[in-house]
């Protein structure tokens, strides 16, 4: 920004200097103090003026800034000796810089003693004092500030401030000087920049205010100058505290926590920051033990620069430290180290990667601090901060706030790490206990997903499909309250006791209330034992039957499953609630449906439906949309329910969905007989049996179904009660026969003594079968036993 000054701007000369010593400005007061006008001089080498001999002719390159008297040569021949003050400017943009020459033509001297001009310096300065006048050029300063500019008053008189300083701060409190001499109200402005006579940059508070005659006008203004760096950087270190507190570990991810430790100390500690962490070891703990060389793996870096240019290694890729490299040397000390480059400390570490090497040498790099990233008693890592762009090194109080950061990250990282194992754990302990696949029945096809919850880690969500007998199946999705090892612990327990319940063919609601009563003791167990909260869970379990293509179900506190009928649309199924697991002492209802072939069977847990951002309702909408559109398969299905439903970043809970399509047992696949209580008809019903293999080109299996048959039918004669009914069943795979009868006293495997006249028929049947076993019915009990016909081929 220019400004525009309401006075003549002719009593500075002032000229600018290309880098490479071309003259590109040239105003009045050159061509006042030189004679040259601007057309003659601009665009010509500066050297041109220059009169060979100068008393202050600098003998090698300048940088920064360069006062002294210099001999240049006047338009009419003549040489004039001149006190030039010169600033070094960047680019704003990045082209060349160039430098501002000025020298004040009026410097403008002390006037008369009631002159308030040259009497504020004693009654108003408390400090660093400077006064300018009505064209807001300097009068006088105190010794104070000039100590502060570096330059004696008498050299700086009649230059404006921005010419002093010839830095864009400079600039900026000219532009108060200019609002306070015009408005006539005093200011207060804060800066934080380097004077020209001191080594380091400081904060300034600068007290600007109006400088009136005995009449009341503004004659000028007084600069007062406090320098309060110490206040200004103990509130930004505060300030910087806070704010890593804040924006440091706002999740639970390793890479996403130490890429916000790097961007908190940018660019307020560094110009460069580097996170590496050590990787942990088989147990899940860093090396307790560290040695040089050190292999790190880089979590994150930032820099001031954009594409961080500085970065050797990409996030992700491991590298080793050699000693002497700071990453290893503060890992080993377990302390923070500064170091230097021009020390010749780093030297070593630099030549180790040549790549290295040459962009600090490029980027100027001289300052570099190494800090363990620690957390209870472990060290995690190191950061490294680097200096190149601020000139200033890192000071002791700069090693404070870096600890001080650093160690509440590594709070954080651990804490990440900590997560991400226990998930890591949990989710391999739920992934063995769910079923790593679903079994091929008769009854149902089947597909399932399992997500753990985006955040909040595993959780004790499980489906399973188990076959039952006469080609029944049972179909089971149940949620644990909780998440972590513990949620996925109790969920391996309520699913084997769940399949124990059902190999013993529970209905549904007789199957729930033992589960519930397990679920009691567990809560009971784990209150005894210490542990905070009571076992929690719900459930839905389902049985379906291919022969009679009937479903029956029961559920525990769980969402109600979706229906797909063929050629009609999705819906909820009517299903009483039943309590949850785990209250105790309440009832559980069932129902039961008649599915036609082809039904779609829709079970999932509360993690599906349930949202922040849509009630139940919409949610069970968008499931039925979603079950309702065409797919190839049940997998597809699966996959566009769970995009339908599921936000982009996952669930805040876990899901278990579990899709079944029913199937259905052709009656041409199932023959029955009405067995009348007479021993003697066992061998017509033997042959009544081989005849019906026969018809169903299931021969090779005559002869074990002769002996199973005659075992079973027997026993029902001999120890059951009227009526009593033969069923066989079979599929590709499968022949299964069964006995019914109206008592309910169910017969168990023995091993008969040597004497014993009976007793080897149940072991006898148990060895020429794959499994067998009894039922309760509502009016009695069925014997069955299942042949494997791939097994006779």
């Amino acid at each position: 920004m220019t400004l525009v000054y309401p006075f003549d701007d002719a009593a500075t000369a002032r000229a600018v200097v290309g880098e490479d010593g071309t003259l590109v400005a040239w105003n009045a007061g050159a061509q006042r103090l030189l004679g040259w006008s601007p057309a003659e001089v601009v665009g010509r080498p500066a050297a041109n003026l220059l009169v060979s001999g100068g008393e202050d002719t600098p003998d090698g390159p300048v940088a920064g800034r360069w006062d002294g008297t210099l001999t240049l040569c006047h338009r009419d021949g003549t040489a004039v000796s001149v006190w030039l003050l010169a600033h070094h400017r960047h680019s704003s943009d990045g082209g060349p810089g160039h430098w501002l020459l000025v020298t004040p033509l009026d410097p403008g001297g002390p006037g008369s003693l009631d002159d308030p001009l040259g009497t504020a310096v004693l009654t108003q300065s408390p400090c660093a004092v400077a006064v300018y006048d009505a064209q807001l050029r300097l009068r006088r300063v105190n010794d104070a500030m000039a100590d502060v500019i570096g330059l004696p008053e008498k050299r700086i008189q009649g230059l404006r401030l921005s010419e002093i300083g010839g830095k864009r701060q400079s600039e900026e409190l000219e532009e108060h000087l200019l609002d306070v001499l015009t408005t006539g109200r005093a200011k207060d402005v804060q800066t934080y920049m380097q004077t020209g006579g001191e080594d380091n940059a400081h904060a300034w508070l600068a007290r600007m205010a109006p400088v009136t005659d005995p009449g009341g006008r503004v004659r000028g203004v007084c600069l007062v100058a406090h320098d309060f760096t110490d206040h200004f950087l103990a509130r930004e270190r505060l300030q910087l505290v806070n704010e890593a507190s804040v924006r440091i570990g706002t999740t639970l991810d390793i890479t996403r926590t130490a890429q916000e430790l790097a961007d908190v100390c940018i660019p307020a500690l560094a110009d460069f920051v580097s996170i590496d962490l050590l990787d942990p070891q088989e147990n899940g703990e860093p090396p307790s033990r560290l040695a040089a060389p050190v292999e790190l793996r880089r979590a994150a870096h930032q820099s001031v620069e954009p594409g961080n240019p500085l970065a050797v290694v990409k996030p992700g890729h491991s590298e080793v430290y050699p000693a002497t490299s700071p990453q290893a040397d503060s890992l080993v000390a377990g302390r923070t180290i500064v170091g230097t480059v021009a020390s010749g400390r780093l030297d070593q570490w630099l030549n180790w990667n040549r790549t290295r090497a040459e962009r600090v040498k490029e980027y100027g790099v001289h300052t570099t601090m190494s800090v363990p990233i620690q957390a209870r008693g472990q060290t995690l890592g190191v950061a490294v901060l680097t200096r190149y762009r601020r000139p200033d090194p890192f000071t002791a109080d700069d090693v404070l706030l870096a600890e001080e950061i650093t160690a509440r990250a590594g709070l954080c990282i651990d804490n990440a790490r900590r997560f991400s194992r226990e998930r890591e754990t949990a989710l391999a302990l739920q992934r063995s206990l769910l079923p790593r696949s679903l079994p091929r029945t008769a009854a149902v096809e089947a597909a399932s997903r399992y997500l753990p919850a985006a955040r909040a880690g595993v959780g004790g969500d499980w489906f399973d499909v188990i076959p039952l007998s006469g080609m029944r199946v049972a179909m089971v999705v149940g949620d644990v309250v909780g998440h972590g090892i513990q949620a996925s612990a109790t969920m391996g327990r309520l699913r084997t006791a769940v399949r124990t319940l059902a190999d013993i063919d529970l209905a549904p609601d007789e199957l729930l209330t033992h589960l519930d009563d397990l679920v009691v003791r567990l809560s009971a167990e784990a209150g005894a034992e210490g542990s905070p909260g009571e076992v929690g869970a719900t459930c839905l379990y389902a049985v379906y039957d291919p022969v009679s293509r009937r479903c029956t179900l029961a559920r525990a506190g769980h969402p109600a499953p979706v229906m797909l009928t063929p050629g009609g649309e999705a819906h909820r199924v009517d299903l009483p609630a039943g309590p949850p697991l785990g209250v105790g002492g309440l009832p559980f209802e069932s129902a039961e449906l008649a599915l036609p072939e082809g039904t779609v069977l829709s079970l999932f847990t509360d993690g599906l439906i349930e949202s922040r951002e849509r009630d139940v309702d919409a949610s069970h909408a968008l499931l039925c949309a979603a079950l309702a559109a065409p797919a190839d398969s049940l997998d597809e299905s699966c996959d566009r329910m769970l995009h339908a439903l599921l936000p982009p970043g996952g669930s805040t809970d876990d899901v278990a969905l579990l899709l079944a399509r029913t199937l259905g047992l052709p009656a041409s696949q199932v023959a029955t007989w009405d067995i009348p209580a007479d021993p003697s008809l066992v061998a017509p019903v033997r042959k009544q049996v081989v005849e019906q293999l026969g018809r169903w080109d299931l021969s090779e299996a005559s002869f074990t179904a002769e002996l199973v048959t005659s075992e079973l039918v027997t026993n029902a004669i001999r120890y059951g009660a009227r009526p009593i009914r033969l069923r066989l069943i079979h599929d590709a795979t499968t022949l299964i026969c069964e006995v019914s009868d109206t008592n309910h006293t169910a017969p168990h495997l023995r091993r008969a003594k040597t004497w014993d006249e009976g007793g080897r028929g149940l072991l006898l049947v148990a060895q020429l079968t794959q499994r067998w076993g009894s039922r309760h019915t509502a009016d009695g009990k069925t014997i069955w036993a299942e042949i494997g016909l791939l097994d006779l081929e």
